[in-house]
């Protein structure tokens, strides 16, 4: 059986393989094209490796990259940072244990508790693990069942969230998607992350077009506006921190910023 990390890592190299022209990477258009993107073998010729290599980490076969092919597939396909950052995680070796909800030690619960400013703590798998009271204030977490206590299937699957983002949903949620892709295809197979990518194809048609598009784009820091159904028009900036305790802990704090509540 295939190796799931190395059949997305294929998936991945032919979704941006795709969505190239020839006239973006300096090669003539030739002969009439039936599908769109560059060739197999325009990609193998970019990066310097032999054809039938390239297509056979195209088709996700067991076989081990090196670094050096690596950074030339990275340019033949004109990655961006995080995309360069991605295919290197895809491609490297080791055994990997099956997902297990992780745990917020005690002295991380105490600190967010007694931050003034919303702010909650994620694993690995986007679950939201702890809270404090001003992220409760917001988003109700504690309201909510365990199993859909996730920020991701919150934004693409719950119609509340949707009317908080408002206006911003379609952006937001196309982000946390390209964000979220990064996350799964290094646990592809898993039976934790297989579940919840069950529940987002079934909860969202917005979800299944753009995870088909295999888009990644790295964490970042941002502002966000948000409808509050009690509150008002509330906006904030967001940036999100690992643990020391934990690296797979994300501590995500929302800053209030002027013309908010």
């Amino acid at each position: 059986m295939a190796d799931p990390r190395r059949v997305e890592f294929g998936d991945f190299l032919r979704s941006r393989r795709e969505k190239l022209s020839p006239k973006t990477v300096g090669l003539p258009a030739g002969r009439r094209r039936r599908t769109a993107g560059l060739r197999r073998e325009e990609v193998a010729q970019l990066a310097g490796i032999g054809v039938d290599w390239y297509i056979r980490l195209e088709q996700g076969r067991t076989v081990s990259p090196s670094v050096t092919t690596i950074d030339a597939l990275a340019r033949a396909l004109r990655l961006s940072k995080a995309e360069h950052a991605h295919l290197k995680a895809l491609a490297r070796d080791g055994a990997r244990g099956a997902f297990t909800r992780e745990i917020v030690p005690p002295p991380i619960r105490r600190m967010i508790a007694s931050l003034h400013q919303p702010a909650y703590v994620t694993g690995r798998r986007w679950d939201v693990l702890a809270w404090n009271e001003a992220a409760e204030d917001i988003f109700a977490f504690g309201q909510l069942p365990e199993q859909d206590r996730n920020t991701l299937l919150l934004v693409m699957t719950n119609k509340q969230m949707r009317k908080f983002y408002g206006a911003t949903w379609t952006e937001v949620a196309k982000s946390m998607v390209a964000m979220f892709r990064a996350t799964h295809d290094v646990w592809a197979g898993d039976p934790a992350f297989a579940e919840l990518l069950t529940r987002l194809r079934q909860g969202s048609p917005e979800f299944v077009k753009w995870w088909e598009a295999h888009d990644i784009r790295s964490t970042m820091s941002g502002l966000k506006t948000m409808n509050h159904p009690t509150r008002g028009l509330l906006r904030f900036e967001h940036t999100s921190f690992q643990a020391n305790d934990d690296p797979a802990l994300k501590l995500v704090i929302y800053t209030p910023v002027e013309g908010g509540d």
